[in-house]
């Protein structure tokens, strides 16, 4: 079991390893993902493979390597007769993830807190410290857009969880993670009233270092459905139900 939660710990980003060529097809999968996050390719939009290769300047094999690679993190959709589009965003599609985040999540952060020890608070404190800096360094107002941030904020979240007993458990958070993303990010792209996420991310991480694990299983929620609430208020005002 010690071996399994060291295991946990090694968790990262969508960032490669330092130690580790960088393949074309990992480069055509960041700028495409990239892209798709930050809503510069459109819900539902057709993703050709022949258009991609001239954007990109790469060839067709680690495009469809890296479109393949998104299609299972739900971020794009293989149709059969009709080649790749960027999955839709809609009311059904949030909903489904935040339920079922609200589900497995606190399951994870329980077993977490119940199981951590002096290296899983310090990987907490860690990466709280990394996502902090990273937003000191942002030079936008809103960090919620730049991409350092936006990977310390996963490692953030991913280090809460990484104590979990459960691999499947805690594997299962971090795809669910990955396809909220996108809403967050149009969440704090278009949001009309202020929100203090750091002060949200301190209380999530004292209340979990705390042992308090009931404050910290609410703090969860409020954090995960303050997002899909925004989202929702964002599309009534436009008179949307959905995107794609």
């Amino acid at each position: 079991m010690a071996g399994l939660k060291a295991g946990l710990g090694e968790f990262n980003s969508h960032e490669s390893k330092p130690d580790r060529p960088i393949t074309l097809a990992e480069v055509a999968y960041r700028d495409i993902r990239r892209k798709i996050l930050n809503g510069d390719i459109a819900p539902g939009e057709k993703l050709r493979v022949e258009i991609l290769q001239r954007a990109t300047t790469l060839s067709s094999s680690p495009i469809r390597e890296a479109l393949n690679r998104l299609v299972t993190e739900k971020l794009v959709i293989a149709d059969d007769h009709r080649g790749f589009r960027a999955a839709p965003m809609s009311v059904a599609d949030l909903m489904d993830i935040t339920n079922f985040r609200l589900t497995i999540e606190p399951a994870a952060l329980a077993q977490s807190i119940a199981s951590g020890n002096d290296e899983w608070e310090g990987r907490v404190v860690a990466a709280f410290h990394r996502m902090e800096k990273a937003r000191d360094r942002v030079a936008r107002s809103d960090p919620d857009f730049n991409e350092e941030w936006s990977s310390r904020h996963r490692e953030f979240h991913m280090a809460l969880l990484s104590a979990a007993d459960s691999a499947r458990l805690v594997a299962t958070c971090q795809s669910l993670f990955d396809q909220a993303e996108r809403y967050r990010r149009f969440s704090s792209m278009n949001r009309t009233r202020p929100r203090d996420t750091g002060s949200e991310h301190r209380r999530l991480m004292d209340a979990a270092l705390g042992r308090q694990a009931d404050a910290a299983l609410e703090l969860q929620r409020l954090h995960i459905t303050r997002t899909t609430e925004n989202t929702l208020a964002i599309w009534q005002e436009r008179g949307q139900v959905a995107a794609g």
